[in-house]
């Protein structure tokens, strides 16, 4: 047997498995419902695409429907737009319960290239607990294949009420911050800071932000970022710079 031949037959046990996970384990079709909260459409020709003889999804049982009443996965497009807000909650709410949440490619995932528009909320994750990310700008369909059959598990385990614990084999390393800082206080800082100057110009204002804190003790902190600004004399460094040490000051007196 070549290397084409075992490759066809691999695959063909995958297909034969996830079939028989339909039959025994969940016993229906899965219902996919998608959601577009305002991106360029490239997702949703990715989708359509993995529907098409050539892919033909609906080969493993997974059917999209036309109701949020009907589904069992939710798939999030596009950036989470402020105009969009309301309806995608409402699909959310309108799905029954187990309900798998998928978001789908990079705004989905994360708001992508819009991530810092006044009009966008960020990802899918900002509203709801998301299951399963499919990356991709726009995701293949080989990609969207692979996540609608991850999906099947996850579903099952839902339905079942069955939930993972880590091992201490499973965990991965700690996340490393600068300074010692707080992942989820580093997360707003960074945030703040791209969102009032942009992605690349915002990432380099908090890391000199964050070397200032790593070099500075705290009772003389004050005084030498107001140094540094006077020093740069921009009004508008100067505002951003303010706005993300008061982020950090707050963090510190919530924990005095």
């Amino acid at each position: 047997m070549n290397t084409a031949e075992q490759t066809g037959a691999a695959q063909q046990e995958q297909i034969e498995a996830l079939k028989a996970k339909l039959l025994h384990d969940i016993r229906r079709s899965v219902y996919v419902y998608r959601i577009d909260c305002g991106g360029c459409n490239g997702c949703e020709i990715e989708i359509f695409a993995s529907l098409t003889p050539l892919f033909d999804v609906e080969r493993f049982g997974i059917k999209v429907v036309p109701s949020p009443r009907h589904a069992d996965v939710l798939v999030y497009t596009g950036p989470m737009t402020r105009a969009m807000r309301l309806p995608a909650l409402r699909a959310y709410r309108a799905a029954p319960d187990p309900k798998i949440v998928v978001a789908y490619g990079a705004c989905g995932c994360s708001g992508g290239i819009f991530h810092d528009s006044y009009a966008v909320w960020g990802g899918a994750e900002n509203l709801f607990p998301v299951d399963l990310y499919i990356p991709g700008c726009p995701p293949s369909p080989y990609a969207t294949i692979y996540g609608f059959a991850t999906v099947l598990g996850l579903l099952e385990q839902k339905i079942r009420g069955q939930q993972h614990r880590e091992s201490e084999e499973e965990k991965g390393v700690e996340l490393t911050v600068p300074a010692g800082i707080n992942p989820n206080l580093r997360k707003e800082i960074e945030r703040t800071a791209r969102r009032l100057c942009g992605y690349w110009q915002g990432k380099r204002i908090a890391a000199d932000y964050f070397k200032l804190l790593a070099e500075s003790p705290d009772d003389v902190l004050d005084y030498r970022l107001e140094g540094y600004l006077s020093r740069k004399g921009d009004p508008r460094l100067t505002e951003v710079y303010r706005a993300i040490h008061r982020i950090y000051r707050e963090w510190v007196n919530s924990r005095a």
